[in-house]
């Protein structure tokens, strides 16, 4: 088999083609993580928490009515509290 033989054909495109391919990888990747794509690491965000999408989170005077409605706390414990969170 002579040296010549691999050199014809298809071979002669693959290691030019290689590094191309490798970039186009890297670059699906990025975009993947820090893109549009979806994934969103929970330092990206800038919370200790991954962001639900349609799903918003309670401000702390909803969870204080919530807990006064289920008798967890009294009405004197609701009012200071609510004093305390509007100061």
């Amino acid at each position: 088999m002579a040296p010549e033989y691999l050199c014809s054909g298809g071979w002669r495109l693959f290691p030019m083609m290689m590094p191309i391919v490798m970039l186009v990888i890297f670059f699906i990747v990025l975009y993947l993580i820090f893109g549009q794509g979806g994934f969103r690491p929970h330092w990206a965000s800038g919370s200790g928490r991954y962001h639900t999408p349609g799903r918003d989170f309670e401000s702390a005077t909803e969870i204080l009515k919530k807990r006064y409605a289920k008798g967890e706390i009294t009405k004197e414990e609701f009012e200071q509290i609510k004093k305390d969170l509007t100061s």
